[in-house]
């Protein structure tokens, strides 16, 4: 029975995946990357580590096997110990175990396994379908030329505009020079001209305001309108992960539910905000230390753990 196969089934939804007699297999988000010397992203993903100090059986693979291949409980704990002395067979006469989407493992000098994960898979199922890709340079010269050339020409409409304003100041005042001369001819020409007088001064008033306008329209409209910056709002982002806390510390997972009880009163006594979760699909009952809100609290709440009371604590992430 080829066990990396449910191995990798588990990865996806665990945090920690004991092979019993073997060790266990971890694994930790990581945050999306940028290389900036090849313009290179890469999407968040769940990194895998190996610990062969953690052997313990905790009923996780074992039921999962038995659920997945119809049989025993006994029977896949069976198999599991017999897939563990192939693994290890196999360690001993050629240095390297090679296990399908998982990692390879090997012996160093000192017959110690070192693990060496593969890259081929992502089992962080919210990166689902992202793949790393490399952007294009943005070349940021042709932007700013761009943006030289519509100040340019900005600027060229508003000294069009200034031009127009000052023309029809030069209108005026020739009509003004006009007026002044028909009035030193005498007053009694003055009142058969003043009729005509006020008719061509209303006339070119009107002429050099319909340019001015039309010249200051044509400077206006030229801007180009702002880009409204993005509003985002993100109030409601941190609500939701309030209300729930899928983030627990296990403690062991026990087909009796006596003894499951037993091991929550044991932990209540030792100071411990233990919960049961009650049956789950595989027909365990998990006993967990406590529950978070959010990663990093069980993180933390997980080191303290494992260094007081169980180094083989592990975070169990519930689907919300």
């Amino acid at each position: 029975m080829k066990i990396e196969t449910y191995i990798s089934q588990l990865l996806y939804r665990y945090q920690c995946i004991t092979v019993p007699g073997f060790g266990a297999f971890l694994t930790e988000i990581q945050s999306a990357k940028l290389n900036e010397s090849t313009n290179s992203f890469f999407p968040p993903k769940k990194t895998i580590a190996f610990n062969s100090l953690l052997k313990n059986n905790d009923g996780l693979l074992a039921n999962h096997i038995a659920q997945a291949e119809n049989t025993s409980y006994g029977f896949a704990v069976s198999s599991i110990a017999f897939e563990v002395l192939n693994w290890k067979k196999t360690l001993e006469e050629f240095g390297v175990l090679s296990l399908k989407n998982i990692g390879d493992i090997r012996l160093n000098a000192d017959q110690n396994m070192v693990f060496t994960p593969s890259d081929n898979t992502n089992y962080l199922p919210t990166s689902f379908g992202l793949s790393p890709f490399v952007s294009p340079l943005v070349k940021r010269e042709i932007f700013e030329k761009k943006l030289e050339e519509i100040e340019e020409e900005e600027t060229i409409t508003l000294h069009e505009a200034e031009a127009v304003v000052k023309s029809s100041r030069s209108y005026l005042r020739y009509a003004a020079i006009f007026v002044l001369g028909l009035g030193i001819t005498g007053s009694i020409g003055y009142p058969l001209y003043e009729n005509q007088i006020a008719s061509q001064t209303i006339l070119v008033e009107t002429s050099v305001q319909k340019k001015v306008q039309h010249k200051i329209q044509e400077a206006t409209f030229f801007i180009q309108n702002p880009i409204p910056a993005a509003v985002t709002d993100s109030a409601n982002t941190d609500a939701a992960s309030l209300k729930t806390m899928p983030y627990h510390i296990m403690a062991g997972a026990f087909r009796s539910q006596e003894n499951a009880k037993k091991e929550y009163d044991q932990l209540i006594k030792d100071g411990y905000k233990a919960r049961m979760l009650g049956e789950d699909k595989n027909g365990l009952f998990p006993v967990v230390y406590g529950s978070y809100a959010t990663m990093s609290e069980a993180q933390n709440a997980q080191k303290e753990i494992q260094k007081a009371e169980n180094p083989a604590a592990w975070i169990l992430i519930e689907s919300l």
